[in-house]
């Protein structure tokens, strides 16, 4: 284990088990952001897939060790009753709406009667359409074989956009991922059209990657789970006019009110971007909190249409100690 990794574990360990540790998280909220629960934790620790994804040892690890050091409570529990409780609180959340979360985390959070709120990009819900970065991150590993990435490749180049040699080529393994990580990011900067165009060009899942809304459902009559949204096309709400921002939010909401009993009064902004226009038209849409990607504990104050969370990956999951030292830098923010 590196030792910069091994001193931070370390850290993380104090924190939670020292007096200024436990002074600083009494009655706190902490709100973690995941995205992502996997078949297999190998596939998950791969770098382009480590930030989004983790497995089902190391999230089921994860509940254990959250159960043990805090209470685990509905995220607008810990909103609206901020201060309120002897011990730290945590609340989990998931964007995006991914098939998996159904499949895999669901049972997880059963097992250990965890309770989560998963906020869904209405637009992929029930139906065939793809997230980008799944689709042009899997085929240009090679999950569907060497034609498609080809072809992808073939169709990245005509467009001034071909990924580095090193993400198609590099023989070590981590090395290959990580180069593509980093070139996933900087296909952040395009339009919702010309990535549209290149998830296109991706082959087909043999299942949607999106959960339905009979999942929304059984999941949302456990008791356990609450829906809130994440945009409708998962837009970038920032590069949005004051009319089709509009038409997103009100199209999310839309889809959740027919889609659930109870939808959460919480706006959850894709990518994480924002700012004071994007609140205001929260705003008016009658939302009273919306959950941004700062790091930072919950106490009440701030403003809370940019609430802060911690995000987790399989390496903060499979070693939690590493999520305390985040929350413990959080904490003096």
């Amino acid at each position: 284990m590196p030792i910069k990794q091994l001193l931070k574990r370390s850290a993380g360990w104090l924190y939670l088990n020292s007096p200024l540790g436990r002074r600083q998280l009494q009655g706190a909220g902490v709100i973690l952001m995941l995205h992502r629960v996997l078949a297999d934790d190998q596939a998950a620790a791969l770098p382009h897939r480590n930030e989004l994804c983790v497995g089902p040892l190391a999230f089921g690890h994860l509940l254990f060790w959250l159960k043990r050091h805090f209470d685990c409570v509905p995220l607008m529990e810990l909103l609206n009753n901020p201060g309120n409780a002897d011990r730290p609180r945590v609340a989990l959340t998931f964007d995006d709406g991914w098939r998996d979360n159904a499949l895999n985390a669901f049972a997880l959070l059963q097992r250990h009667r965890v309770p989560a709120s998963i906020f869904l990009s209405t637009d992929f819900i029930g139906s065939r359409q793809r997230f980008w970065w799944e689709s042009l991150g899997e085929t240009l590993w090679g999950s569907h074989g060497d034609a498609p990435r080809q072809q992808l490749v073939e169709v990245l180049r005509q467009m001034d956009l071909a990924p580095p040699q090193e993400c198609l080529a590099d023989p070590d393994e981590q090395r290959r991922s990580q180069a593509l990580a980093h070139y996933l990011q900087t296909l952040k900067r395009l339009s919702p059209q010309i990535l549209g165009q290149l998830t296109d060009a991706c082959p087909e899942e043999p299942l949607p990657q999106a959960m339905d809304w009979h999942q929304v459902r059984a999941m949302e009559n456990s008791g356990l789970i609450n829906f809130g949204p994440h945009g409708a096309s998962h837009t970038i709400l920032t590069r949005l006019d004051d009319q089709r921002l509009d038409q997103e939010l009100r199209r999310s909401r839309e889809a959740l009110d027919n889609g659930c009993q109870q939808p959460l009064p919480v706006y959850c902004y894709p990518n994480g971007d924002h700012d004071q226009r994007v609140r205001e038209h929260l705003t008016e849409h009658r939302y009273p909190f919306a959950l941004g990607t700062g790091a930072g504990l919950y106490r009440g104050h701030g403003d809370p249409l940019a609430l802060p969370r911690f995000g987790v990956s399989q390496r903060t999951a499979s070693r939690p100690e590493l999520l305390a030292w985040r929350i413990a830098r959080g904490a003096r923010a």
